[in-house]
């Protein structure tokens, strides 16, 4: 069920009505009917995907009871790797088997020794890759002794299906997510506007600036061969405002939608294109994976507290899983392989930490140093933003190389574009956003309270431009992962 279909507009009042009016005084009838939500809102892609959120989910529920109970190291061990084995099993089939069978068949045909595997026509299930994270580290946390393994199944299976982040997160910690589903929660009208205003701002961020970049990207980089250079890195800069606008929106749809429901999820962008450098970025980026993924790899590993080659190590270690992560293709790893070269050099001479505050804190306006600081940085970006978009490696270059060797011409197609209104959406997203980026969200109110006229008259616009300037309806992009 996609967020910005006519399907969830009937379904979240439907849920809200009896959640909060039927069900109110019990906590357990609740929690129960958002698990039941939850797997009609997952199911509605395709109801078999709902055995395997439900064996994952029963096979880290067990783990962890037994993982509460035993004290033998030996067993635990075997308890953790169970886990580990069925949750990373499950997904290396449905997500990789192809991937590896046709990595390894073209390399033993590179070498002279052709021969055949055969492929499997595998339905990847929608946001496996996030239950799975979600779910993993539960597991992971008993063991670690960090959280106590929860009894209560209803509670647990609704924390692995929790609806408004189940397919494209935040990825959620059970240390977060899971104490909220056994605590009374009381309808807070302040917490559910704040969840509205969110909402409406993901909405527009996705329908508005993602669904209409997205006929432009998909025309340009199907037909990239063809067009200037200019038009090339418009197409680059693009699909960085689509991927931002598609996942970022989806998040702050997610947890604008908890609210509602009385639940806090953790932040998953910080307005990422206003950081000064990549560390700051990746600190500002899809936050649930990027800490997952430093919680429970990077520092592991032994983190950055070790000499210099093993910090390297670590840290292409955890971007090129990270990238691994997103797909099963090896642009997503020339990707992360790309992100790690960026990131290296800050790391190395101890700057990856420069930039933890807000851009031009306290001011207007960043100074002529912080802005070109922001505009290189964006650069890199989209410059690895094109692998992460091209089909193959080798097209990712062939575009970069067009984009690169004709960059000074401007033909009409180019000048066109710049005249799209998708530029003055992008231009009202990145202002409002600018105004607000010492805040959790775009539209959240501040301590001065804004005049209601300003506030509904905003409102207004945003809602008039979400039905006016829809692009076509698509899924959003980080339903494939």
């Amino acid at each position: 069920m996609l967020f910005n279909s006519i399907e969830f507009a009937i379904f979240l009042p439907i849920v809200f009505l009896l959640y909060w009016f039927v069900f109110a005084k019990n906590l357990g009838m609740q929690n129960l009917l958002i698990l039941s939500a939850s797997y009609i809102f997952y199911g509605w892609w395709d109801w078999r995907f709902l055995f395997l959120i439900i064996f994952s989910s029963l096979t880290d529920y067990i783990v962890g009871l037994r993982l509460q109970k035993v004290e033998e190291c030996g067993k635990r061990r075997l308890l953790l790797a169970l886990s580990i084995s069925v949750n990373v099993g499950l997904l290396g089939f449905f997500k990789y088997y192809n991937f590896f069978v046709n990595s390894f068949v073209e390399a033993f045909t590179l070498f002279g020794f052709p021969f055949q595997i055969a492929s499997l026509d595998i339905v990847l299930p929608v946001g496996i890759s996030f239950y799975t994270f979600q779910t993993l580290s539960y597991s992971i946390d008993i063991y670690k002794n960090k959280i106590r393994a929860t009894k209560n199944i209803v509670e647990f299976f609704a924390f692995v299906a929790f609806f408004p982040q189940l397919v494209a997160g935040p990825i959620e910690r059970a240390a977060n997510l899971l104490p909220q589903f056994s605590k009374k929660r009381k309808f807070e009208y302040d917490m559910a506007v704040d969840g509205l205003r969110q909402i409406l701002w993901g909405l527009f961020k996705k329908v508005v600036i993602a669904d209409n970049c997205a006929i432009y990207v998909n025309d340009i980089f199907a037909n990239y061969q063809i067009y200037s250079g200019m038009t090339l890195i418009l197409g680059g800069i693009f699909f960085a405002f689509q991927i931002y606008g598609d996942f970022s929106g989806y998040s702050d749809i997610a947890i604008g939608t908890s609210r509602l429901f009385g639940f806090d999820l953790m932040r998953n962008f910080a307005f990422p294109y206003f950081s000064r450098d990549v560390a700051e970025f990746w600190r500002r980026w899809h936050i649930s994976l990027t800490t997952w993924f430093r919680d429970y790899v990077y520092i592991p590993l032994g983190g950055s507290k070790c000499e210099t080659p093993k910090k390297i190590r670590n840290t292409l270690i955890i971007f090129i899983l990270s990238g691994f992560w997103h797909g099963a293709n090896w642009t997503f790893i020339a990707w992360g392989a790309l992100n790690a070269l960026y990131f290296l050099p800050l790391l190395v001479l101890n700057k990856n930490r420069n930039h933890m505050g807000d851009v031009a804190k306290g001011g207007i306006v960043p100074g002529m140093k912080e802005l070109l600081q922001m505009a290189f940085t964006f650069f890199l970006t989209v410059v690895a933003w094109v692998f992460f978009r091209a089909e193959n490696i080798w097209i990712a270059l062939d575009y970069l190389w067009h984009a690169f060797i004709n960059f000074y011409s401007v033909p009409s197609h180019a000048l066109m574009l710049l005249q799209k209104p998708i530029l003055v959406f992008i231009l009202l997203m990145l202002l409002v956003e600018w105004v607000q980026r010492d805040k959790k969200h775009a539209l959240e109110q501040s301590s001065c309270k804004i005049p209601k006229v300003v506030r509904w008259t905003a409102y207004y616009v945003l809602t008039a431009l979400i039905i006016s300037y829809g692009g076509t309806k698509q899924e959003f992009i980080y339903f494939q992962f």
